[in-house]
C-alpha cells in the first residue's frame, strides 16, 4: 500500500494544466492563482514527482495554524533559505531555527519603539529632501521616485550621512539586478543547468560579493571612526549576543544589513507608490488626509506626536496594502508530519499562503476589490486585524514593521500637504517578483 493513502490534501490542480500555464505562471501567477482558487477552493495542492506535494492557500485558519498556533512546525522552505541566501548570506529573512531565534533576540532592541523615535528626525530630513525633488505639474512614474525616497531612506537611516551617493547608487543598482535574477531561478527551476553553464549564476554572485565588499568597507570606516552617528548600524555594533557578550562577526554584520535593505525600501516603495495611487483616485479621502494632518499640526510640531495622532492615515495606508500587500506570498515547509485543518499532510510538504488572495477572499472582506479606508477604523479594524498581514504574522513577522509605518506615514503626510495628487492610472498593473512592485502607476502633482 502506497504511504500516500495516509495523507489526504486539497483539491488537486492537475499537473498537466501546471505544465500548460507555466510560462504565463512564470510572468505573474496571480490571474492563475484567482483561477484555481475559484474552482478549487481556499486551498489546492499538487503533486509533483512520485511524493512532493504542494499547497497553495487564501484560508485564513491555515495561515494562522502555520504561521502562529504551530510556527515550531513550520521552517522557511528552500526558495528562501537557499535561493536567497546564496545571495543576501544568511540573515533573519533567511535563516531558521534555533540561529534565526539567536539573531532575532539579539536584533529586536534595535527595532524598540524608543530607538526608532531616534531615528525620525534624519528620517523626516531625508523624506523633505527626497519630495523637494519631485516634479510638479506633469504626469511621471511614481514608483522610481518612491523607490529612490525608500531607499535612501533606509541607507540614512542605517548609516546616517557617513555614505557617499555613488556607493548608494551602487548597492541599488546590484539589489535589484541581483532580485530579477533571483525570481528567474526560482520560477524556472528547470533552467538551473542553463542559468550555471551561461554563466549568469557566476555573474550575479559577483554582484553579491561586490556588494558585500561595500558594505564591509562603511562598516570598518565606521569603526575606525571617532565620531557619534545615530543610526541603525551604530546599533546593531553596539549589540551583544547574551550568551557570550560578544558582537556580531563582519559577515553576519554584512549579511543582516543586506537584509534590511532589500526588506526594508521596496516593500516600501511599493506600499507607497499604490497609496498615492488611491489617493489620487479618491479625492475625498486625500481630503481626509489633509484635514488629519493640518489638524494634528495645529496641536504639536513634535513629529514623533504627530506620528501617534494619525489614525485615518494609518487607516488609508492598511487599505491600500490590503489589496496589494508588498509582501505578497510566503511559504514554510512543515519538519513533521502534521494536520492542517481538514488535511493530513506529509512531512516536507511546501505551503504557500497567498496574502494577496487572503486579502480579497470573499469570505472574510465585504466589497473585497473595492478600496474603503473605513474597514480600518473604529470597531470595523478589530474585525478586518483578523485577517490582515502587511508584515506576515507570528514570531517571523517583520522586525521592521514599526520603522516602515514610520516612513509611510511621515511621506504621505508630507506628500499632501504640499501637492494635490491626480492619479492618471485607470488600471492598476504589477510584477509579483519577491514583492508585489507596482508598473506604470503615473501621478502628477499640483501645489496645494
Amino acid at each position: 500500500m502506497s504511504s500516500d493513502k495516509k495523507y489526504n490534501y486539497p483539491n488537486k490542480l492537475p499537473i498537466f494544466r501546471f505544465f500548460l500555464d507555466a510560462e504565463g505562471v512564470r510572468r505573474n501567477p496571480i490571474p492563475f492563482h484567482e483561477r484555481y482558487f475559484d474552482k478549487l477552493g481556499d486551498s489546492f495542492s499538487l503533486k509533483i514527482g512520485f511524493s512532493k506535494h504542494l499547497i497553495l492557500s487564501r484560508d485564513n485558519d491555515i495561515a494562522q495554524y502555520i504561521l502562529v498556533r504551530n510556527q515550531k512546525n513550520y521552517h522557511k522552505s528552500k526558495f528562501q533559505s537557499v535561493y536567497l541566501s546564496k545571495y543576501l548570506g544568511k540573515g533573519l529573512l533567511t535563516s531558521d531555527g534555533d540561529f534565526w531565534l539567536k539573531q532575532r533576540r539579539l536584533i529586536q532592541p534595535a527595532f524598540h519603539k524608543q530607538k526608532m523615535n531616534m531615528l525620525v528626525d534624519n528620517m523626516n530630513k531625508t523624506i523633505i529632501s527626497e519630495i523637494d525633488s519631485l516634479r510638479e505639474n506633469e504626469t511621471f512614474n511614481a514608483f522610481p521616485a518612491m523607490s529612490q525616497l525608500a531607499f535612501n531612506v533606509v541607507a540614512k537611516s542605517l548609516f546616517e550621512f557617513s555614505i557617499s551617493e555613488e556607493k548608494l547608487h551602487r548597492i541599488k543598482f546590484i539589489i535589484e539586478e541581483v532580485q530579477k535574477f533571483l525570481v528567474k531561478e526560482i520560477r524556472l527551476p528547470h533552467k538551473a543547468l542553463w542559468f550555471s553553464l551561461s554563466g549568469q549564476v557566476k555573474k550575479h554572485l559577483k554582484l553579491a560579493d561586490e556588494n558585500n565588499s561595500i558594505i564591509k568597507e562603511i562598516i570598518e570606516e565606521r569603526s575606525s571612526s571617532n565620531e557619534d552617528f545615530n543610526d541603525l548600524l551604530n546599533l546593531l555594533m553596539e549589540t551583544r549576543y547574551e550568551d557570550t557578550g560578544e558582537p556580531m562577526a563582519m559577515q553576519q554584520l554584512i549579511d543582516e544589513i543586506k537584509i534590511l535593505f532589500i526588506a526594508g525600501h521596496e516593500t516600501t516603495a511599493n506600499a507607497l507608490t499604490f497609496t498615492l495611487h488611491f489617493l489620487g483616485s479618491n479625492p475625498e479621502v486625500q481630503q481626509k488626509v489633509f484635514d488629519e494632518i493640518t489638524e494634528i499640526e495645529s496641536q504639536t510640531d513634535n513629529v514623533i506626536e504627530q506620528l501617534q495622532k494619525m489614525p485615518y492615515v494609518n487607516a488609508v495606508l492598511n487599505e491600500s496594502m490590503r489589496l496589494y500587500p508588498p509582501a505578497w506570498i510566503t511559504d514554510r515547509q512543515n519538519v513533521d508530519d502534521d494536520t492542517v485543518g481538514n488535511f493530513k499532510i506529509k512531512k516536507g510538504t511546501l505551503i504557500g499562503i497567498s496574502f494577496y488572495e487572503l486579502h480579497r477572499n470573499p469570505k472574510y472582506w465585504q466589497d473585497p476589490d473595492k478600496f474603503i479606508p473605513e474597514r480600518f477604523l473604529g470597531e470595523q479594524k478589530k474585525q478586518s486585524m483578523q485577517y490582515f498581514y502587511p508584515f506576515g504574522a507570528g514570531p517571523r513577522m517583520c522586525i521592521g514593521a514599526g520603522f516602515a509605518i514610520y516612513e509611510m506615514c511621515l511621506a504621505i503626510s508630507q506628500i499632501v500637504k504640499r501637492y494635490v495628487i491626480e492619479s492618471n492610472t485607470s488600471t492598476v498593473e504589477f510584477n509579483p517578483l519577491v514583492t508585489l512592485k507596482p508598473v506604470n502607476v503615473e501621478i502628477s502633482l499640483s501645489k496645494r
